[in-house]
């Protein structure tokens, strides 16, 4: 697939278009399933100002944007957090959840097992090696979801009453990573409704009602409710590449 994310931001005077590129790889690959490359533009006038590395960015952005939901969401104490999967999301998520937040325990679960343990072995923190998803997620209090799964993984009955779950992949409408068991159960917080409702394989086939976007909660327009388990259904918007593309040009013009 080839997707284009073209995005403005009056109020960060930003243009952007983010060109993004995902192979599903049949067998474990060296090159990386989604590649990107971010284009800024000068919105006075078109011309390209700078050709950014829309890999870093996206792995960066969504981590962060899940962090901001984690820290609106999560419960009020937290222990475990359970990584699902190994990839350039899981590296992502695992430096900035443990830059915020305290966890006495890290686990990981991967469908290849030898990807979580050298995630386990390159990682600045401890981290579990779980040989199932079920031993990875009992008694978890934050889950993050960032699988190639094209049917649900994490299902209801495994999930600790008030944990949070930031389900970052399945981002087709005919893919799944949650059950309907959790979805149904849970209170469900998406980064974009038009989206969801046409991208989230975990939103459109279980039929969950959405209760809030992630932006409605840092409004204060919608409560949060951490004492409830709660899903954030992240897809991604292509604005948070453009904010987050103008903070690196402005701070690289700066000579930072």
């Amino acid at each position: 697939f080839l997707g284009v994310m073209p995005a403005y931001s009056a109020t960060d005077d930003a243009l952007t278009t983010k060109l993004v590129t995902f192979y599903e790889h049949k067998k474990d690959s060296s090159v990386p399933s989604h590649q990107a490359t971010v284009l800024l533009f000068e919105p006075s006038n078109g011309t390209l100002k700078a050709i950014l590395d829309g890999s870093v960015i996206t792995a960066k952005r969504t981590a962060a944007v899940s962090a901001i939901a984690t820290k609106l969401l999560m419960p009020p104490f937290t222990e475990v957090l359970c990584i699902l999967g190994a990839g350039v999301q899981a590296y992502s998520h695992y430096d900035i959840f443990t830059e915020l937040f305290t966890f006495k325990e890290v686990r990981i679960w991967n469908r290849t097992k030898e990807k979580a343990v050298k995630f386990a072995n390159s990682v600045s923190g401890p981290v579990q090696v779980c040989s199932s998803v079920q031993e990875a997620v009992t008694g978890a209090d934050v889950i993050v979801t960032v699988t190639m799964a094209t049917t649900p993984i994490l299902f209801g009955d495994w999930v600790k009453p008030g944990a949070h779950i930031n389900a970052v992949g399945a981002s087709r409408p005919d893919w799944r990573e949650l059950d309907d068991e959790l979805m149904k159960n849970c209170v469900l917080f998406v980064d974009s409704r038009e989206a969801a409702l046409t991208e989230s394989g975990d939103v459109i086939l279980s039929g969950a009602e959405i209760f809030a976007e992630l932006g409605e909660v840092v409004k204060g327009t919608k409560p949060a409710l951490p004492e409830k388990t709660t899903v954030f259904k992240s897809l991604g918007m292509a604005v948070e590449d453009t904010v987050a593309a103008k903070f690196v040009y402005d701070s690289w013009s700066a000579g930072n």
